[in-house]
Protein backbone atom coordinates (compact mmCIF):
# COMPACT_ATOMS: atom_id res chain seq x y z
CA UNK A 1 0.00 0.00 0.00
CA UNK A 2 2.92 2.35 0.71
CA UNK A 3 4.21 2.02 -2.86
CA UNK A 4 0.77 2.76 -4.31
CA UNK A 5 0.21 5.83 -2.11
CA UNK A 6 3.71 7.26 -2.63
CA UNK A 7 3.39 6.76 -6.39
CA UNK A 8 -0.12 8.22 -6.53
CA UNK A 9 0.72 11.36 -4.56
CA UNK A 10 4.12 11.90 -6.20
CA UNK A 11 2.75 11.72 -9.72
CA UNK A 12 -0.49 13.60 -9.03
CA UNK A 13 1.43 16.54 -7.58
CA UNK A 14 4.23 16.42 -10.16
CA UNK A 15 1.70 16.39 -13.00
CA UNK A 16 0.28 19.80 -12.04
CA UNK A 17 1.29 22.18 -14.81
CA UNK A 18 3.18 19.46 -16.66
CA UNK A 19 3.08 19.35 -20.46
CA UNK A 20 0.77 16.34 -20.44
CA UNK A 21 -1.68 18.21 -18.22
CA UNK A 22 -1.48 21.13 -20.63
CA UNK A 23 -2.11 18.65 -23.44
CA UNK A 24 -5.21 17.44 -21.57
CA UNK A 25 -6.42 21.03 -21.46
CA UNK A 26 -5.83 21.49 -25.20
CA UNK A 27 -7.62 18.24 -26.04
CA UNK A 28 -10.56 19.12 -23.77
CA UNK A 29 -10.88 22.56 -25.34
CA UNK A 30 -10.65 21.20 -28.87
CA UNK A 31 -12.88 18.12 -28.67
CA UNK A 32 -15.13 18.83 -25.64
CA UNK A 33 -15.69 15.08 -25.15
CA UNK A 34 -14.17 14.11 -21.79
CA UNK A 35 -14.78 10.35 -21.73
CA UNK A 36 -12.85 9.43 -24.90
CA UNK A 37 -10.09 11.82 -23.79
CA UNK A 38 -9.86 10.15 -20.37
CA UNK A 39 -9.87 6.69 -21.98
CA UNK A 40 -6.98 7.75 -24.23
CA UNK A 41 -5.09 9.21 -21.25
CA UNK A 42 -5.66 6.01 -19.26
CA UNK A 43 -4.39 3.64 -21.97
CA UNK A 44 -1.46 5.88 -22.96
CA UNK A 45 -0.42 6.23 -19.32
CA UNK A 46 -0.74 2.50 -18.65
CA UNK A 47 1.45 1.73 -21.67
CA UNK A 48 4.02 4.43 -20.90
CA UNK A 49 4.27 3.60 -17.21
CA UNK A 50 4.32 -0.16 -17.82
CA UNK A 51 7.33 0.31 -20.10
CA UNK A 52 9.01 2.58 -17.54
CA UNK A 53 8.14 0.17 -14.72
CA UNK A 54 9.57 -2.87 -16.47
CA UNK A 55 12.72 -0.92 -17.33
CA UNK A 56 12.95 0.28 -13.72
CA UNK A 57 12.61 -3.29 -12.41
CA UNK A 58 15.32 -4.47 -14.80
CA UNK A 59 17.67 -1.67 -13.74
CA UNK A 60 16.82 -2.38 -10.10
CA UNK A 61 18.09 -5.95 -10.43
CA UNK A 62 21.44 -4.75 -11.75
CA UNK A 63 22.21 -2.66 -8.66
CA UNK A 64 22.77 -3.60 -5.03
CA UNK A 65 20.02 -2.40 -2.67
CA UNK A 66 22.20 0.41 -1.30
CA UNK A 67 23.32 1.56 -4.76
CA UNK A 68 19.73 1.37 -5.98
CA UNK A 69 18.49 3.54 -3.11
CA UNK A 70 21.25 6.07 -3.82
CA UNK A 71 20.39 6.11 -7.55
CA UNK A 72 16.68 6.52 -6.84
CA UNK A 73 17.41 9.24 -4.27
CA UNK A 74 19.61 11.17 -6.68
CA UNK A 75 17.00 10.80 -9.44
CA UNK A 76 14.30 12.10 -7.06
CA UNK A 77 16.46 15.14 -6.25
CA UNK A 78 16.88 15.71 -10.00
CA UNK A 79 13.09 15.40 -10.37
CA UNK A 80 12.70 18.06 -7.67
CA UNK A 81 14.82 20.47 -9.68
CA UNK A 82 13.09 19.54 -12.96
CA UNK A 83 9.68 20.12 -11.36
CA UNK A 84 10.62 23.73 -10.59
CA UNK A 85 10.88 24.39 -14.34
CA UNK A 86 7.26 24.55 -15.57
CA UNK A 87 6.31 23.27 -19.00
CA UNK A 88 4.88 25.54 -21.66
CA UNK A 89 1.74 24.83 -23.70
CA UNK A 90 2.13 23.68 -27.31
CA UNK A 91 2.51 26.34 -29.98
CA UNK A 92 -0.72 27.78 -31.32
CA UNK A 93 -0.27 26.38 -34.85
CA UNK A 94 0.28 22.76 -33.78
CA UNK A 95 -2.54 20.45 -34.88
CA UNK A 96 -3.69 17.11 -33.50
CA UNK A 97 -4.81 14.48 -35.99
CA UNK A 98 -8.56 14.34 -36.33
CA UNK A 99 -8.95 10.55 -36.77
CA UNK A 100 -10.92 10.35 -33.52
CA UNK A 101 -10.79 11.93 -30.10
CA UNK A 102 -9.67 8.69 -28.48
CA UNK A 103 -6.94 7.87 -31.01
CA UNK A 104 -5.71 11.47 -31.09
CA UNK A 105 -5.52 11.51 -27.29
CA UNK A 106 -3.87 8.09 -27.08
CA UNK A 107 -1.16 8.97 -29.58
CA UNK A 108 -0.57 12.53 -28.41
CA UNK A 109 -0.49 11.58 -24.74
CA UNK A 110 1.84 8.60 -25.25
CA UNK A 111 4.27 10.72 -27.27
CA UNK A 112 4.11 13.60 -24.78
CA UNK A 113 4.66 11.23 -21.83
CA UNK A 114 7.74 9.63 -23.42
CA UNK A 115 10.73 10.95 -21.51
CA UNK A 116 8.49 13.15 -19.35
CA UNK A 117 9.31 13.64 -15.68
CA UNK A 118 6.39 11.45 -14.60
CA UNK A 119 7.65 8.58 -16.76
CA UNK A 120 11.17 8.98 -15.37
CA UNK A 121 9.73 9.08 -11.84
CA UNK A 122 7.80 5.88 -12.60
CA UNK A 123 11.03 4.20 -13.70
CA UNK A 124 12.76 5.25 -10.47
CA UNK A 125 9.81 4.24 -8.28
CA UNK A 126 9.58 0.83 -9.97
CA UNK A 127 13.25 0.29 -9.25
CA UNK A 128 12.70 1.23 -5.61
CA UNK A 129 9.55 -0.70 -4.74
CA UNK A 130 9.05 -4.46 -5.01
CA UNK A 131 5.48 -4.35 -6.37
CA UNK A 132 5.48 -3.35 -10.04
CA UNK A 133 1.69 -3.55 -10.09
CA UNK A 134 1.39 -1.11 -7.14
CA UNK A 135 3.79 1.32 -8.83
CA UNK A 136 2.02 1.26 -12.20
CA UNK A 137 -1.42 1.45 -10.56
CA UNK A 138 -0.31 4.32 -8.32
CA UNK A 139 1.36 6.36 -11.05
CA UNK A 140 -1.54 5.80 -13.45
CA UNK A 141 -4.11 6.80 -10.82
CA UNK A 142 -1.98 9.85 -10.02
CA UNK A 143 -2.04 10.88 -13.69
CA UNK A 144 -5.81 10.46 -13.84
CA UNK A 145 -6.29 12.31 -10.55
CA UNK A 146 -4.36 15.29 -11.94
CA UNK A 147 -5.81 15.23 -15.46
CA UNK A 148 -9.48 14.35 -14.97
CA UNK A 149 -10.43 17.73 -13.44
CA UNK A 150 -8.67 19.52 -16.29
CA UNK A 151 -10.50 17.42 -18.88
CA UNK A 152 -13.91 17.92 -17.24
CA UNK A 153 -13.60 21.52 -16.12
CA UNK A 154 -11.29 22.85 -18.82
CA UNK A 155 -9.63 26.19 -18.92
CA UNK A 156 -11.71 27.82 -16.18
CA UNK A 157 -10.31 25.32 -13.68
CA UNK A 158 -6.74 25.41 -14.95
CA UNK A 159 -6.58 29.21 -14.79
CA UNK A 160 -7.38 29.14 -11.06
CA UNK A 161 -4.63 26.74 -10.02
CA UNK A 162 -1.68 28.27 -8.15
CA UNK A 163 0.80 26.50 -10.45
CA UNK A 164 3.92 28.07 -8.94
CA UNK A 165 2.96 26.87 -5.44
CA UNK A 166 2.10 23.43 -6.83
CA UNK A 167 5.49 23.20 -8.56
CA UNK A 168 7.28 24.17 -5.33
CA UNK A 169 5.22 21.61 -3.37
CA UNK A 170 5.96 18.88 -5.93
CA UNK A 171 9.66 19.77 -5.88
CA UNK A 172 9.64 19.58 -2.08
CA UNK A 173 7.93 16.17 -2.18
CA UNK A 174 10.50 14.82 -4.66
CA UNK A 175 13.34 16.32 -2.56
CA UNK A 176 12.04 14.68 0.64
CA UNK A 177 11.70 11.33 -1.14
CA UNK A 178 15.18 11.77 -2.60
CA UNK A 179 16.73 12.46 0.79
CA UNK A 180 14.88 9.50 2.35
CA UNK A 181 16.17 7.14 -0.35
CA UNK A 182 19.73 8.50 -0.07
CA UNK A 183 19.70 8.11 3.72
CA UNK A 184 18.37 4.55 3.31
CA UNK A 185 21.09 3.86 0.72
CA UNK A 186 23.87 4.93 3.07
CA UNK A 187 22.75 2.52 5.80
Amino acid sequence: MEAFLVCLTSIAIAEMGDRTQLLSLVLAARYRRPWPILAGILLATLASHAIAGVLGKWLGRLLSPGALDLAVGISMLAMALWTLKPDKPAAEGEKIRDASVFVATLIAFFVAETGDKTQIATLALAAAYPSLLAVIAGTTCGMLLANAPVVFLGKAFADRLPLKAIHVGAAALFAVLGVLFIVRGWH
